[in-house]
Formats: structure tokens, C-alpha cells, sequence
């Protein structure tokens, strides 16, 4: 692969950076809330998982701490 200088590199980089398709402001603020969103609802599934689990870990074994 030949090699290319500095000034060349950065005039290729420049080219590629002006096609690229940037979000407006309101794609980013709703994609922005929809990960927030679908975060809160995976913690809220794994919380829910985790606290069944571990109530029939408990009692399986006997160990009911309340």
C-alpha cells in the first residue's frame, strides 16, 4: 500500500467527513431519549429477574431473611 503525506491524508479525511450524513438536532434529542428510555425498562426487567430468582434461591434453601 503506497504511502501517502500529511497534506494528502487530511485532503482525503476532509473528502470523507463531507459525505457523511450528520443527525439533525431533533434525530439525535429522540434517539438520545429512546436509549434512555429502553435502559430504564432493561433495568426495571433485570431488577424484576434478579428479585424473583433470588426469592426462589431463598427459599429453596431456607435462608428467609424477613
Amino acid at each position: 500500500m503506497a504511502r501517502t503525506n500529511p497534506f494528502e491524508f487530511l485532503q482525503q479525511v476532509r473528502t470523507e467527513v463531507s459525505k457523511v450524513t450528520w443527525p439533525t438536532r431533533r434525530e439525535t434529542i429522540i434517539t438520545t431519549i429512546m436509549v434512555v428510555v429502553m435502559s430504564i425498562i432493561a433495568a426495571l426487567f433485570f431488577l424484576g429477574v434478579d428479585w424473583v430468582l433470588g426469592t426462589l434461591v431463598q427459599l429453596i434453601l431456607g435462608i428467609r431473611f424477613f
